[in-house]
């Protein structure tokens, strides 16, 4: 599915709210309240995804079927979520949105991102191998107190350096 890129409006808060229910189970979603915070964190930025809609009743309009939220702090960056509907992964929605999150955290200086992912995610670990990110070790009990994440990270080149893998 063709989609543009575009930087996250206040009037898409309900919709983002409502994919991160949709794509991560009670207690690992966010809150309205987390969502929130992450947006308005200093360094914080989020790009949504957005896809012209299948037309019914001759009315087309858009869809937002992913969106990021990263944010970079001096040379660290760190990947909040990623979230694409299920019907619309493997679209390259996700590798869309993660290229220009990380094309921006290092216009941004950063040198390093990091994220997390749950251990039984598959799906999820190898999108983050496919791009270059490698685990840095495992983290007890992350979600929910009883689910393991990897904690994971990259290198990222700077003004032409290669990539430290």
């Amino acid at each position: 599915m063709p989609c543009k890129l575009r930087d996250y409006s206040p009037a898409d808060f309900e919709t983002l709210y409502e994919i991160d229910q949709s794509c991560y189970p009670r207690g690992i979603a966010y809150s309205r309240t987390m969502l929130r915070w992450y947006l308005k964190q200093r360094g914080s930025f989020c790009v949504v995804a957005e896809a012209d809609a299948e037309p019914e009743s001759g009315v087309v309009g858009f869809i937002i079927p992913g969106f990021i939220i990263a944010q970079g702090n001096g040379d660290a960056g760190y990947i909040v979520t990623i979230d694409v509907l299920q019907g619309q992964r493997r679209g390259g929605i996700g590798t869309a949105l993660l290229e220009e999150a990380e094309r921006r955290l290092v216009l941004a200086g950063v040198r390093h991102i990091e994220l997390q992912t749950a251990t039984n995610n598959e799906a999820g670990i190898a999108f983050w191998q496919r791009h270059g990110y490698r685990s840095s070790g495992v983290i007890p009990g992350y979600y929910l107190g009883r689910i393991d994440a990897y904690e994971m990270f990259k290198e990222v080149p700077q003004s032409g350096r290669p990539a430290i893998a």
